[in-house]
């Protein structure tokens, strides 16, 4: 058996080139909105939703406690979506979409 031998290389630097060879460093990125929603939001806000999720054409889905805040919120996407989107390098959210949290 002829293998070549290969040096050890951080972890870091193999996850990085695992998730560029598997197309899915564009979905990692796209999952810091998940992570920047409270943020964005702030205190009052976050305190009655939870980003949940986010798909792969841009849609970010948002558990909200009331049907009176899913209202509110849903008056005010495209303020919070021109806040999430001013992030550089992120593939951008087109839109949410808010749900009742059970």
């Amino acid at each position: 058996m002829n293998e070549k031998k290969r040096r050890p290389v951080p972890i870091a630097d193999a996850l990085s080139g695992f998730l560029k060879r598997s197309g899915l460093e564009k979905r990692l990125e796209q999952a810091t909105a998940i992570d920047d929603w409270a943020g964005v939001v702030g205190e009052q806000i976050a305190a009655v939703t939870r980003a949940d999720s986010v798909t792969p054409d841009g849609t970010l889905f948002v558990s909200v406690l009331t049907h009176a805040w899913m209202s509110e919120l849903s008056l005010l996407e495209p303020e919070l979506l021109k806040a999430l989107n001013s992030a550089e390098g992120r593939p951008r959210v087109r839109k949410i979409r808010f749900q009742l949290r059970r």
